[in-house]
């Protein structure tokens, strides 16, 4: 299927979502909202992609932000559905079930910062920069940045971040824990192909639900995590995945894990 504003393109296991809208900076207005829906919707439903990286198309900005010029009619009555909807998005990327990767080609702001957060992981070009300066205009971040960034990098950093409205480089980004890797622009997609590639050497059912131990787990008290946990725990050894892995690991050779 075609659409308007993204491009997707499949590298074996792999699909690369771009946001396509370099005219505007890959600001993200309703309809690239709805795409990207759709899009995850189908990923979820894909047994052939188990890995998903996110770009923009250039090399100025990953995403700008939301699209400004959405909010000169947008009335207050309106505005919760709003930023409903884009959270929706967004934690349909989150709860995929199957990597992502953020590939933070240059500004990743306001919305664009909240969507490389919705990832599993983020990578970053030395001239990347993020921040949520939704406070500059007399908002805030409506898509989860609020929630996602303390939960990531810390309330006192979080919250510097979001009542500033200040933009943050790449190196600082790594320093504080908000993205995994800084690397020279040339490098980035490699380096994203590389990371999925490593990581889908393990097994499918136990990335799944290593993702839901993490996601979950963070937003409840810590006993109820290890619940969740064990949980997840039994469950693996129900699968035919952990047969496999034991077996290959004692036979010393490398696994075959089939997703079941």
């Amino acid at each position: 299927m075609e659409w308007k504003n993204l491009l997707c393109e499949k590298r074996d296991q792999i699909c690369i979502v771009s946001i396509n809208r370099p005219q505007s900076l890959n600001a993200l207005n309703v309809d690239t909202l709805v795409e990207l829906g759709q899009v995850f919707t189908q990923l979820s439903h894909d047994e052939q992609t188990r890995a998903v990286i996110i770009t923009g198309v250039g090399d100025k900005a990953f995403v700008s932000g939301a699209d400004i010029n959405q909010f000169t009619e947008l009335k207050a009555i309106d505005a919760p559905g709003f930023s409903r909807h884009g959270q929706y998005v967004f934690r349909q990327i989150e709860t995929l079930g199957k990597p992502t990767i953020a590939a933070v080609n240059g500004y990743a702001l306001g919305g664009g910062c909240e969507l490389a957060l919705a990832c599993t992981l983020r990578v970053a070009t030395e001239k990347a920069r993020l921040g949520l300066p939704e406070v500059s205009l007399g908002l805030i971040p409506g898509y989860g940045g609020t929630q996602r960034l303390p939960r990531l990098v810390g309330k006192g950093r979080g919250l510097e971040m979001i009542l500033t409205g200040e933009m943050i480089d790449a190196q600082e980004s790594y320093r504080i824990g908000l993205v995994n890797k800084v690397v020279p622009a040339t490098q980035l997609l490699d380096t994203c192909l590389e990371l999925a590639n490593n990581i889908l050497r393990n097994g499918p059912l136990a990335l799944k639900m290593a993702l839901q131990a993490v996601n979950y787990g963070l937003n409840v008290d810590l006993e109820t995590g290890m619940q969740i946990e064990s949980n997840l725990f039994g469950l693996c050894f129900a699968t035919q995945d952990r047969e496999e892995g034991i077996k290959a690991f004692l036979g010393k050779r490398k696994p075959v894990f089939r997703g079941q």
